[in-house]
């Protein structure tokens, strides 16, 4: 019974360590792409719903925050010290959030958030580019946290219900 919770307990760090990596991989290659191929406020796609927008963001999510590029890497740095700390040493104490789901959930955040401190760090602003129009531009570490955050917040609500019967 050990080995299959040793087991586990590696598939879970491997998951998380894993998926945030690819997170990162794919954002810092979108990213450097867009800073190739675009001027900052250039597009592709002109018409239509979607297009490919090069915007420099020295805030947070949404706009939020415009001009705050070093307190907001200060606390970057932060969630992801508590998330790696979480991720590979004290996630077995709390075994509501154990679960594989979960451990995918927090990689995906833990890889949206290093892949926007990648470029406050060297940039001193996010490049966003992904631009619906009716939406605030965002980019692929953006969606990562955001759906990482559901999926938690989805998983939390639906285990609350369990322990609940």
């Amino acid at each position: 019974m050990r080995k299959v919770h040793h087991l586990q307990d590696k598939w879970r760090k491997v998951v998380f360590g894993l998926i945030g990596l690819l997170i990162v991989v794919a954002d810092q290659l979108s990213k450097a792409w867009i800073r190739t191929n675009l001027l900052e406020g250039q597009s592709l796609f002109e018409t239509g719903f979607f297009r490919i927008t090069r915007l420099h963001n020295t805030g947070a999510a949404f706009g939020l925050f415009q001009g705050q590029s070093l307190i907001l890497t200060v606390i970057t740095l932060i969630v992801v010290a508590i998330l790696l700390v979480y991720g590979f040493i004290v996630y077995h104490r709390f075994p509501l959030f154990g679960n594989l789901l979960n451990q995918f959930a927090f990689g995906l955040v833990m890889g949206g958030a290093v892949g926007n401190l990648i470029d406050r760090i060297r940039l001193s602003y996010v490049i966003d580019f992904i631009d619906f129009g009716f939406w605030p531009t965002f980019n692929i570490a953006d969606s990562a946290v955001t759906v990482g955050v559901i999926i938690l917040i989805c998983s939390l609500l639906h285990l609350a219900r369990i322990e609940k019967r």
